[in-house]
């Protein structure tokens, strides 16, 4: 690349988290560089999470929060405006609802229009990427780029024991990103969802606005369901002036939460205060944490702090509520140890001998957290040439502060940068977009040498006042 040339930059991956890095590439710089997109998937900018078509699916954060720019944090709230059906709503309930995901669509695909008419956009499947920054599609097709951001997102969820036998079972989803309710079994049936989170929320969800009437069940390690979002209390007493959060390591830390979360429920409050107020400084703890704190996080505190932290709109809760007060829904707390085809059913071995057989059976466990079991052919080849190399825990890959990828050799890559999901391992709370829109303006001031932004990201609490 010459000093006088435009840069060419690649980005891999066409969804929320390769839509907010192109933009950021474009919006600050006198001379935009040349973009290409390339993306598997739709090409409007939506990605999975805000491609469904269905508008019972509600976004899990209140609009005020959801701006894909950090020094713009109204934005969102502002192009809502420019929608009939928002116009005439108050503008303090307006930042407080929770809007369908397939709207939020209709931003991204906004943003794109609006900042990326010049951007090159191929669908396609990118395998490989030479040292030269050569990008390979399955076709055989090669593209050079002077830089490439690796925004792939999410990943469908890891195989589960004994599913390498179920391809092609009528019975078996094992991608709920999958078209999985089109072909429902009948009102006298059963539906397993497999996992509790939100995958399960919005399975639940799509079943009743579908008007199913079957039985479902939902099965995982601990049967917790998403709390919803929440009314709370201002409170000052959390993080204490005088505590550095990041030096107290994870047991002291812990402490510190249960005591003023204790606090809290002695006040009639909730305790997911805790949670919020933490947000700022999640990052920076989890980076302070020994490898040991980690993975003692991971393997003991992770699943309740899911639970606080990823909260669901009030009106979904109702709705998955409901349908446990009536019968439909039941949870189940079990391990899941096996998946097997019953016939025209596929039964699920639970722990102590339990078991359940359903006439659809949905893997909704979450996305694959582990880089060597990826089903990705870039990165896959990406690891077996030493390109990347897995962060400490074993769930994304290594960067440096400026995002760019540390190879096998222990070096920063003069060429790859990554962003998202990719980056759970380094940052732990990493796949939200106010988290997201902060990597993408990071990734665009390193691609193109501006330094760090001085502007903060808002810290905006997410239960309402």
């Amino acid at each position: 690349m010459s000093p006088s040339s435009s840069p060419h930059i690649i980005i891999l991956g066409g969804g929320c988290s390769g839509t907010l890095a192109a933009v950021n590439l474009v919006r600050p710089a006198s001379r935009p560089p040349r973009i290409t997109i390339i993306n598997d998937h739709r090409p409007d900018g939506r990605g999975v999470a805000y491609g469904t078509r269905r508008m019972e699916h509600l976004l899990n954060v209140a609009a005020r929060n959801m701006s894909a720019f950090p020094d713009q944090p109204d934005h969102f709230v502002n192009w809502l405006r420019t929608r009939s059906e928002y116009d005439l709503v108050p503008d303090e309930e307006l930042r407080e609802r929770f809007i369908p995901r397939m709207i939020y669509g209709d931003y991204l695909k906004s943003l794109a229009h609006h900042h990326l008419s010049e951007v090159t956009r191929i669908r396609g499947e990118a395998v490989d990427v030479k040292e030269d920054g050569t990008v390979v599609l399955a076709d055989g097709a090669e593209i050079r780029a002077d830089r490439i951001v690796l925004a792939t997102g999410n990943e469908a969820p890891a195989d589960l024991p004994g599913a390498e036998t179920l391809g092609g079972h009528p019975a078996w989803a094992g991608n709920p990103w999958l078209p999985w309710h089109e072909n429902l079994p009948p009102d006298t049936g059963t539906i397993v969802l497999l996992g509790t989170g939100l995958t399960t929320v919005d399975a639940i969800i799509t079943l009743r606005a579908l008007g199913w009437l079957g039985r479902i069940h939902a099965v995982s390690r601990h049967g917790w369901l998403p709390n919803a979002h929440f009314r709370g209390i201002e409170y000052p007493d959390f993080p204490p002036a005088d505590v550095d959060l990041a030096g107290l390591g994870l047991e002291k830390l812990a402490a510190l939460m249960e005591h003023h979360c204790a606090r809290l429920r002695e006040m009639g409050a909730n305790p997911a205060i805790i949670v919020d107020k933490m947000r700022p400084h999640t990052q920076r703890v989890w980076q302070g944490f020994t490898l040991e704190e980690k993975k003692a996080f991971a393997r003991h505190h992770a699943a309740r702090w899911n639970v606080l932290r990823h909260r669901i709109a009030p009106e979904i809760h109702a709705q998955i509520a409901s349908a446990q007060l009536t019968g439909q829904l039941q949870v189940h707390a079990a391990e899941i140890e096996r998946v097997e085809g019953a016939g025209d059913r596929v039964r699920v071995l639970l722990s102590h001998g339990r078991q359940l057989e359903g006439d659809l059976v949905l893997n909704a466990t979450g996305p694959q957290t582990r880089l060597a079991a990826s089903k990705s052919v870039l990165l896959q080849n990406l690891l077996r040439r030493g390109l990347v190399s897995p962060d400490e825990m074993e769930m994304g890959v290594r960067i440096q502060s400026d995002h760019a990828v540390i190879d096998l050799e222990g070096r920063p890559s003069p060429l790859l940068f990554a962003m998202g999901p990719l980056l759970r391992g380094t940052y732990w709370e990493t796949i939200a977009v106010p988290e997201l829109r902060g990597q993408a303006r990071r990734v665009a001031e390193s691609i193109l040498g501006l330094g760090a932004s001085a502007t903060p990201q808002p810290v905006m609490m997410e239960f309402m006042i």
